[in-house]
């Protein structure tokens, strides 16, 4: 068994880290950090555990008994922690914050998108898990990389849902600001642009294009809706080959013939992708659950592939039928 501890446990993507970790046939949970609930049981705060755990948030840290540390905190509190803290040396650490998410020689993080660097998880130590609205981009974008055909402007316009902007409450949050309301923030420089342009340079040394990026806050709780255009000459059906070809040999990513829609991802970790093409314009459609492989369900598929499992395991996941 995989024995995990998890720090942050009091937020949205802690509650579905643990919902998943409870359920996985491989994986013993040993402590969830929360200085705020120490004490309380975790359905105090994640109701809908009831049934599942009779656990209780710690302030202990007891990394020595653990082979895997999960972050679920803010940003830049994941940095702090290490440098406070003696980690032992056996211990391997996914972290959900975007504290790692750039390379540097000054850490030794790779970055967790499996549809990009899977075999470099499975040889690391400690894993940067990606953002969940670049999740959804890069998801559509990786394919075109590859074959070095990004050489002009993207345009993005990405819909998420209120649990994005995580649990603690805040006036764009809010039920009665929210409900029946949209809104732009952070358009053309919000902070999952460096990791996007980090994977596509990664893929195409040339890329040198903008990408100008307008995220939407939605009137739903969770998924996020991202539609990508740009010019190209290229036919449709050499397109769908090139993305088909990508993502044959990954669990998660599929690309669909009709127009996606949020309710056919939520609650489950894949990613619906969906090409058209109108004279010579390229559309990509890409649906997400924010929370799941934009999040949770990401960070249990880089622990699967950082223990050599079958990488799946644990994330057999359905969308409501409703």
């Amino acid at each position: 068994m995989i024995k995990v501890g998890i720090i942050g446990g009091a937020g949205y993507t802690a509650g579905e880290l643990i919902r998943l970790l409870i359920n996985h046939p491989d994986v013993e949970i040993m402590f969830v950090n929360s200085s705020s609930n120490a004490g309380n049981k975790l359905t105090a705060v994640h109701s809908g555990l009831y049934g599942d755990t009779d656990m209780t948030f710690t302030e202990d840290l007891p990394l020595n008994e653990i082979d895997l540390l999960f972050f679920c905190t803010a940003h830049g509190d994941t940095k702090k922690f290490l440098g406070e803290h003696t980690i032992p040396e056996r211990l391997k650490i996914i972290d959900l914050s975007q504290d790692y998410r750039i390379a540097s020689p000054s850490h030794e993080f790779i970055y967790g998108l499996p549809e990009l660097n899977r075999r470099a998880i499975c040889k690391s130590k400690y894993v940067a898990n990606p953002g969940c609205f670049a999740t959804g981009i890069q998801l559509a974008l990786l394919p075109l990389a590859k074959h070095l055909m990004l050489n002009q402007s993207i345009h993005v316009n990405a819909i998420t849902g209120s649990t994005g902007a995580g649990v603690k409450p805040s006036a764009t949050s809010h039920f009665s600001w929210r409900n029946n309301n949209i809104s732009v923030y952070k358009p053309f420089e919000h902070q999952h642009l460096a990791e996007i342009r980090q994977s596509l340079t990664q893929l195409q040394h040339s890329f040198r294009s903008s990408v100008d990026f307008i995220p939407v806050r939605g009137d739903f709780a969770r998924g996020i809706f991202t539609t990508v255009y740009m010019d190209c000459k290229i036919e449709l059906g050499e397109i769908k080959k090139i993305y088909n070809e990508y993502y044959d040999d990954h669990s998660f990513t599929f690309i669909v013939d009709e127009n996606p829609d949020l309710k056919q991802v939520v609650n489950t970790n894949k990613c619906l992708l969906h090409l058209q093409k109108t004279e010579g314009k390229l559309l990509v459609i890409s649906v997400i659950d924010n929370l799941l492989k934009g999040a949770s369900g990401q960070a249990v598929h880089n622990m699967n592939l950082l223990f050599n499992l079958e990488e799946t395991v644990g994330l057999h996941l359905k969308p409501s039928a409703f």
